[in-house]
């Protein structure tokens, strides 16, 4: 199938963009995910404004607490070391396992997270990391930790008239270990269960979340009981997801084990 009929639209800057938005276009970036959707006409827009090249949008910072990369910066840009990766290699390991080449090529970081696809990378892994987001909008601009940002599946904090700009993205500290771990049918698919644990007692903290559950990635309440043993994966699982049978956690289980043994270290 082809599209339903819509008017391509681009300004020169963020201001500008923010106008169209205001006016009823929708924004685009890599459309790896709009693109399928608008083939299937999933979506049927009149006006799209093409954000991909806008400079603010472009853009990487770096403060000594933190890395704000633009939201769209590419996932192979970030796989291949072209930007900053504060955590020291893991953002770049997560890149490199998102879907195939082609769709790093042109995804972006940010338009992933607006998306919010439940079994997707960057929503789990940058809730494990602590990252938030910045957004703007007629307002101005505001700032949220990623589990604020995201609601529920393909749901997200973004008002209609407003703009992923960037993601703030912390520096661990040198000690700190993390643990990713995602299961998949075949390379390139997207996850059936996913887990990222975080274990920086000098700076970030302790963190475990676990993601690809059909909602916005779970971030469980006592990571330290986890890491050091005192309650198994299952066990946090089945007591943050009562409404869950046991049968629907093995998978997310064995990614929150596989994650953890990474983390701390084990074979």
């Amino acid at each position: 199938m082809k599209p339903a009929r819509f008017d391509y639209l681009s300004a020169a800057d963020l201001a500008g963009t923010l106008s169209l938005l205001a006016e009823g276009a929708k924004p685009m970036a890599g459309n790896q995910s709009l693109g399928p959707m608008l083939n299937l006409r999933l979506a049927r827009p009149g006006h799209l404004a093409d954000i991909a090249l806008l400079p603010e949008l472009r853009a990487v910072e770096e403060t000594p607490e933190a890395v704000v990369l633009g939201a769209a910066i590419t996932h192979a840009e970030i796989e291949d070391g072209e930007v900053p990766d504060p955590s020291g290699g893991w953002l770049r390991a997560a890149a490199a396992n998102i879907a195939h080449r082609a769709v790093r090529n042109r995804g972006t970081i940010g338009g992933s997270l607006a998306h919010a696809d439940p079994a997707a990378d960057w929503p789990i892994v940058l809730t494990g990391l602590g990252a938030s987001v910045r957004l703007a909008g007629p307002a101005g601009t505001r700032e949220m930790p990623m589990a604020d940002f995201l609601t529920g599946p393909f749901s997200t904090a973004l008002k209609p008239d407003e703009l992923l700009t960037a993601i703030i993205l912390p520096r661990p500290s040198k000690g700190a270990r993390w643990g990713y771990w995602k299961f998949c049918r075949q390379v390139g698919e997207f996850a059936k269960a996913s887990a990222a644990v975080l274990i920086d007692q000098d700076g970030l903290g302790l963190r475990c979340a676990v993601g690809a559950l059909g909602r916005q990635p779970l971030l469980l309440d006592d990571p330290a009981a986890l890491i050091e043993g005192r309650t198994s994966p299952m066990e946090a699982l089945a007591k943050a997801l009562p409404d869950r049978a046991p049968a629907e956690l093995t998978l997310h289980a064995t990614a929150l084990t596989r994650a953890l043994a990474q983390a701390k270290g084990e074979k």
